[in-house]
């Protein structure tokens, strides 16, 4: 009787069946404005449902194996191959599209087709997860399953997708979001560190200030983000009109001011909590032998708190990157830039595509920062006793 060993990977393959079958895997559209006609995984030229099914079917049959390195290994490649197969797919069917139609025709993935490259890249984590505990070869498996999609994408094969055109069009206002909004991240980092950390040592030495500061901070993040914007606008514009010489530095109601002041408030709640939790988990006989040893208050806090408290800060730090690229996005709405601005000008003109030029970015970035900490926070904890 046969036996399913791989449930996770038994879900995973019935939703690409039912995403390849019910939902439209590519639209095409005359122009960018218009919803334009789905296209079912069936109808599309040269039986590329054919060439599809055959990895699913593979899939399928690896759940019947049990979970070890053999049968993970067989089920990565094969789940490379069925993205990197539906990415050809998608890449040709535009190209093909784009030769037969006007210029202002668009080729655009549709739901059946973005479902199905997240169901690949899902169960290639999975098997992923269950080769290797080890942070570092799980990364580096992770990136090379984009090593054939960033040649394709960097050799042209996709450029028929309106996605592309949507870049090639608007590349100028591409790069400059992506610069403003890595230095919102950067400015709100800076300052919330030179803020969050001292205040959080500070929470960690008098326990008894910990209540009313956590309090405040509470209070902060409770706040939503755009009624936050908001609420900085009219004072700082107050503060301008009282002293101009404010205005040349850059400070007004709108813009960046208000957002990085917001972004600093928002991100200091989960790094001094981090730096105070981190502080504390430090064993208390760590520190009475290091004392013991003769060592001043100061060497103590630097050679045995700090390393020991570090991964639990790095990881304090790795939610505040995430939620600041995150919350940036919200920015765009008083004025600060960013990938925001290429978001919010898609939806009140409601061209999907152009939504999805300023969405992905933002989650690459989120997806990569995240999967660096991870790393370094594992490496880290490797090397302490």
């Amino acid at each position: 009787m046969l036996k399913i060993h791989n449930r996770v990977l038994l879900l995973l393959v019935i939703l690409l069946v039912v995403a390849g079958a019910v939902l439209p895997f590519i639209n095409f559209a005359p122009n960018r404005l218009v919803s334009g006609e789905s296209i079912a995984l069936n109808q599309l030229p040269a039986h590329a449902w054919l060439i599809l099914s055959i990895p699913v079917f593979i899939l399928a049959c690896l759940t019947l194996f049990p979970c070890r390195p053999t049968s993970l290994v067989s089920t990565l490649l094969v789940g490379e191959l069925l993205f990197i197969a539906i990415l050809l797919v998608m890449g040709r069917t535009a190209s093909q599209f784009a030769a037969h139609g006007s210029t202002l025709a668009r080729t655009s993935p549709g739901s059946g087709l973005w479902l199905s490259l997240t169901l690949c890249l899902l169960l290639c984590a999975d098997a992923i997860s269950r080769l290797t505990p080890k942070a570092l070869w799980r990364l580096l498996l992770n990136l090379q399953i984009w090593i054939v999609p960033v040649a394709l994408l960097v050799s042209g094969y996709f450029d028929s997708l309106s996605l592309l055109k949507e870049y090639a069009n608007r590349q100028d206002v591409f790069d400059d979001s992506l610069s403003r909004h890595l230095a919102l991240l950067l400015g709100t980092l800076l300052p919330a560190l030179s803020i969050g950390v001292p205040l959080g040592v500070l929470c960690y030495n008098r326990p008894g200030w910990q209540s009313s500061v956590f309090s405040v901070l509470n209070v902060i993040q409770t706040v939503p983000s755009v009624a936050l914007f908001g609420l900085l606008i009219a004072p700082l514009a107050g503060l301008v009109k009282l002293a101009p010489w404010l205005g040349s530095l850059g400070v007004s109601g709108i813009g960046v001011a208000p957002a990085l002041i917001a972004l600093v408030l928002y991100a200091l709640l989960p790094l001094v909590r981090g730096v105070v939790s981190g502080l504390q988990q430090v064993p208390r006989n760590i520190i009475e032998s290091a004392e013991g040893m003769g060592m001043s208050r100061w060497q103590v806090f630097w050679q045995a708190e700090v390393p020991l408290a570090l991964p639990v800060l790095l990881r304090s730090l790795r939610v505040v990157c995430v939620q600041t690229i995150g919350m940036t996005v919200i920015a765009a709405l008083i004025g600060a830039g960013g990938f925001g601005a290429i978001i919010f000008q898609g939806l009140l003109s409601s061209a999907l595509d152009l939504v999805l030029l300023g969405v992905i970015p933002v989650i690459a970035l989120a997806v990569i920062l995240d999967a660096f900490f991870k790393l370094f926070i594992s490496l880290l904890e490797e090397k302490q006793p």
